[in-house]
């Protein structure tokens, strides 16, 4: 067994095996992506002025991702992260019922910029993926931890701030019993909002991680200065020590899902059931007259509401279903703008129904489960069996589907800097300095 002190400051990328090196880069790619759109929304543009506002530069500054001025490490964090969050896309791990890299991917860079390796080659290509894994690993067995410990269902950034915390120590060259305060602050500042509340009212408040990117940097910085705060729970309790009896042997990375569509992944399995039922039958959305969706409790409560913003878009299964259906496809222009007054959506969204399944419910957070009922117009009737969303480790995306999504960032950034994104996430290692540090990720969208 590795501690995980001695994990955050000991791991390296010798020790990393190679497949858990490709599912770094796999990570790095997808959330470099997610973030490119996340740009475009109105809630990443008001938590960049805000950064701008709030949190200046001080000493040290750091470039907020695809915009370039600088702001504080925390800052920086709080924005990228909150960014990525905004384009519900990224990454997640079922049994954390949450998300370790929107937070850990901005936290590292930050900490990265406002320290200046990225521009002497302190944090080559290596040690970028390097802690990368480790701020993964640490966040998911904090979030399991977590999870098995409190009453309330809170959002990921009350246990990915941890991840921050270690990411942020290991860069800082914390030594141990600063490291274990960083854990213990981020732990005790961690955002345990309520999910749920955003669930049934979606806003801009989303998951939580831009506020546990913001408390695991702060928690380091403070941890150097001399503020204590250990120990953490989630680390040190008696009753956690199974979660992190395999720290550096089994890879919790390597359980992370990643989504087709840029909705709750509470969503993704009807969607996913619609996409086989359409292509199995040939079917049109004007064949179908209702559509039953038989799900988990917590996902009826996304709910078949008319969604007002992308937010609400993004946290439902009816409206994104219907849009699907109709559109054939789900992304950026079907759950912002023009997509969200769609009259042809507007209408199948009227046909559809949700109803909770006291066996699926039974199966989450473990599996996450619908089944599909349409009745078509001719009176027949087309169902689905359980099916569960593409992306996770039983189901994996190729790298082919996960560079296809990334692709919709050449609109934004342009069809070479999109292409050299891809490249250097995909072939990371070696000097940072020369493929990441160049501009593709601070400069302007």
């Amino acid at each position: 067994m590795t501690g995980p002190i001695d994990f955050i400051h000991g791991l390296s990328f010798a020790k990393l095996p190679p497949e858990v090196i490709h599912q770094a880069r796999r990570c790095l790619l997808d959330l470099a992506g997610v973030a490119v759109s996340g740009r475009q929304t109105e809630l990443s543009r008001i938590a960049h002025d805000f950064a701008v506002d709030h949190f200046g530069a001080g000493r040290k500054g750091a470039r907020l991702l695809f915009d370039g001025r600088r702001v504080s490490a925390t800052g920086a964090a709080f924005a990228g992260a909150t960014t990525i969050d905004s384009f519900d896309a990224h990454d997640g791990h079922a049994l954390t019922k949450g998300h370790a890299g929107v937070a850990i991917l901005p936290a590292l860079l930050a900490v990265a910029d406002a320290e200046g390796l990225l521009d002497d080659g302190g944090l080559d290509g290596e040690t970028l993926l390097t802690c990368l894994v480790l701020g993964y690993e640490i966040a998911t067995r904090a979030g399991v931890a977590l999870h098995a410990s409190a009453c309330d269902y809170h959002t990921s950034g009350a246990w990915n701030a941890l991840g921050c915390a270690a990411v942020a120590a290991r860069l800082l060259k914390l030594d141990r019993e600063r490291t274990r305060h960083a854990l213990g602050i981020a732990e005790y500042h961690g955002p345990r909002s309520q999910m749920m509340r955003c669930i049934d009212h979606p806003t801009m408040v989303k998951d939580g991680s831009g506020w546990g990117a913001l408390a695991g940097v702060s928690a380091a910085y403070l941890a150097k200065d001399g503020f204590t705060g250990a120990p953490a729970i989630t680390l040190e309790a008696p009753e956690q020590a199974a979660i992190w009896a395999d720290l550096g042997e089994r890879w919790l990375i390597l359980d992370q899902y990643f989504k087709p569509w840029p909705v709750c992944r509470w969503a993704q399995p009807a969607i996913e059931a619609a996409s086989r039922i359409l292509s199995e039958h040939a079917l049109a959305a004007s064949d179908i007259e209702c559509v039953e969706v038989e799900t988990f409790h917590e996902a009826v409560r996304l709910g078949a509401q008319l969604p007002a913003t992308t937010e609400a878009a993004q946290y439902a299964i009816g409206f994104p279903l219907a849009a699907f259906i109709v559109r054939g496809r789900l992304g950026a222009d079907e759950i912002g703008g023009q997509g969200l007054v769609d009259p042809e959506i507007h209408d199948m969204l009227r046909r559809v129904r949700l109803v909770e399944a006291p066996d699926l419910s039974r199966r989450f957070p473990a599996e996450r489960l619908a089944r599909l009922r349409f009745v078509l117009s001719s009176g027949r009737v087309v169902e689905s069996e359980a099916t569960t969303a593409r992306g996770d480790r039983a189901r994996p995306l190729s790298d082919v589907e996960i560079l296809s999504k990334f692709s919709f960032s050449a609109s934004v950034l342009g069809s070479v800097r999109s292409a050299t994104l891809a490249e250097n996430c995909m072939g990371l290692a070696g000097s940072c300095k020369t493929e990441l540090a160049s501009g593709i990720l601070f400069a302007p969208t």
